[in-house]
């Protein structure tokens, strides 16, 4: 009952037509608005990581130009390259004037020291504390010193650590968390390193540089070596699981991009920049859980679902409103229907409206009255068909005394010795019984050929010595299937237009033969032909269809349109004067009729 309900069908058919749309609506907005807003936040953290890149980049430089100011003093220079380093007392003056400058040059730093490659001394200088002259000890810088003699640089930045106990010389005790930066100073222009030249810097402009470039709600962000390690990181405890992503960034040869990343605990995007090697090599790395990142996304979503809801509502109410102003003029409809299959054709309803239903309600109750009145005609349609076929059983019985009448004068005659008046009865009886034989279209080509001979026979009886005829079939043309009545009109023009009008003896031959799997049919005769002119309109007639003028043969119409109805375009007919004299129609059919079954089809 539900699949028959024009109103539940309706219902669904207005939901799906608005919800199907709606929701997939909301489905490509909140996809295309996810990935839009995706690449637009990972190209902002982009550029803000490229710009961090850029300040810590300048602060390095800025710092490793200070560690440079000692190849700026030619004494210390030489003081430096002096194997007797204890006879230039009267320039450790100038030396801890350098340092001092380098010290108080940048908030940060913390410690400057000089710490000698081939002698055993070092001298140090600190905000809490004065210039130390002190002996060198093992103070677990021997592997820095070696990663800055061996990088291209000369300079090595090591991550943040605790300040090593330098400073146990003079029994001072404040450990501190510290950067260092160390440089190896070269004897140029040999590579013989001299010294290494150390500053200790607090990691508070990194700290604060770094904590622009990420929101510590919901981000994370890390400042890794060219090593691995840690020189910053947003979260505190360096974790197992960081390894993994750590030597995925670190490893990777691009300067810049980004990268998905999911494991146990992190499931989003990653965005790294790296700081060139002069810089320090570090790398920047910020990620952004995917919670994060589609956020306002999810905002988006809630609200289009909010309206969607609403507007779900609203459609839904529309679609009952709709469904029930439609159908119920419908159903109105169908219970008088009902009425009427039970006999009861008394139909009275109210109008249903001015719209099409409405339209189809009075065309309804007009339809029933119109029966009404067609069933009060039913009676005498009945008895005048009794009448028609009466007539058409009268029909059908004339014939069939004409044929007897016939035969009864053709039998008389016979008895008073007067065949000729038998064989003209005979032939008559044959023409007149092919001609009322209704049952056949298409006939073997040999029953129009006797039928052709009987109607010639009858000719030559009326016109004695004055017509000759000749018929020459072949055997196998007999039995092709040819449209009946087909050639009577053509040979019959001959007797209209050609006889009365000749100087000899009237003669008509007829030829049918087989010739390259077509039936060629040739009547020619030595009547007065036709003109020119007359012959130049048929032509027209045949190729283009236009008039043939006054006059015009309906015979020969006739047989041309017969030809198009049964053949097509297969079928050729073509008049033609002979030199002698004389009009010679030719005919080209097909073997097989390949057009209407029966001619009676089409009428």
């Amino acid at each position: 009952m539900f699949k028959k309900s024009i109103r539940n069908r309706l219902i669904v058919l207005l939901l799906l037509t608005t919800i199907v749309p709606f929701g997939t609506s909301i489905a490509i907005t909140y996809f295309h608005i996810k990935e839009s807003l995706k690449d637009q936040v990972v190209q902002e953290n982009k550029s803000l990581l490229y710009q961090g890149k850029e300040n810590l980049s300048s602060y390095i430089r800025e710092l490793n130009g200070l560690s440079l100011s000692l190849y700026n003093n030619p004494d210390i220079v030489s003081f430096l390259r002096s194997p007797h380093k204890e006879k230039h007392y009267q320039i450790l003056d100038t030396v801890k004037d350098v340092l001092q400058t380098i010290l108080y040059a940048e908030e940060n730093i913390e410690r400057v020291y000089i710490t000698f490659e081939n002698d055993d001394r070092i001298i140090s200088i600190s905000k809490q504390s004065a210039v130390v002259f002190a002996n060198k000890v093992e103070n677990g810088n021997e592997e820095a010193f070696e990663k800055a003699k061996n990088s291209i640089g000369n300079m090595y930045i090591e991550p943040i650590h605790i300040q090593n106990d330098l400073d146990d010389i003079v029994n001072v005790k404040r450990p501190k968390t510290v950067l260092s930066i160390h440089r190896s100073f070269i004897n140029s222009p040999s590579n013989n390193v001299l010294a290494f030249i150390t500053l200790e810097i607090t990691p508070d402009k990194i700290i604060e540089l770094s904590e622009n470039l990420y929101n510590k709600e919901n981000e994370e962000f890390y400042i890794v070596s060219a090593d691995g390690d840690f020189i910053y990181q947003s979260t505190q405890g360096e974790k197992a699981d960081h390894k993994a992503w750590i030597n995925t960034i670190v490893h990777t040869n691009d300067e810049q991009g980004t990268m998905e990343w999911s494991d146990d605990s992190f499931h989003g995007v990653m965005v790294y920049n790296k700081l060139p090697e002069i810089a320090g090599d570090w790398v920047l790395v910020k990620r952004i859980p995917y919670t994060t990142l589609y956020e306002s996304v999810n905002n988006v979503a809630i609200i289009n679902i909010l309206f969607g809801v609403i507007g779900l509502i609203l459609v839904v109410l529309a679609t009952l409103f709709v469904s029930f102003k439609i159908t119920s003029p419908i159903r109105i409809l169908l219970h008088n229907i009902r009425q009427v299959e039970e006999g009861n054709m008394d139909v009275n309803f109210q109008p249903l409206g001015e719209d099409e239903i409405g339209v189809l309600g009075n065309r309804f109750k007009q339809m029933i009255e119109k029966i009404n009145h067609l069933i009060n005609k039913e009676y005498k349609l009945e008895i005048e068909n009794k009448t028609n076929q009466l007539r058409v059983l009268q029909s059908q019985i004339n014939p069939h005394f004409l044929y007897n009448a016939l035969q009864s004068i053709g039998t008389l005659a016979l008895k008073n010795n007067v065949p000729q008046i038998y064989s003209l009865i005979t032939q008559l009886s044959k023409i007149m019984r092919y001609g009322m034989n209704m049952e056949e279209d298409i006939i073997p080509l040999i029953k129009e050929i006797n039928y052709i001979k009987a109607f010639l026979l009858l000719q030559k009886e009326r016109f004695g010595e004055q017509f000759e005829f000749n018929i020459d079939v072949d055997e196998n043309a007999q039995d092709v299937k040819v449209p009946k009545m087909i050639l009577q009109p053509i040979i019959e023009n001959y007797f209209k237009h050609g006889f009365d009008d000749r100087t000899e003896v009237g003669m008509l031959t007829l030829t049918c033969s087989i010739e390259q799997n077509e039936l060629f049919i040739a009547v020619n005769d030595n009547g007065t032909g036709v003109s020119e002119q007359r012959l130049r309109e048929i032509d027209s007639y045949f190729h283009s269809g236009t008039s043939m003028g006054e006059g015009t043969n309906i015979g020969l119409k006739n047989v041309y349109a017969r030809l198009k109805l049964y053949y097509h375009d297969q079928a050729t007919l073509q008049l033609q004067n002979n030199e002698e004299g004389g009009l010679l129609v030719t005919m080209r059919l097909p073997i097989d009729v390949k057009g209407a079954d029966y001619e009676s089809n089409h009428y």
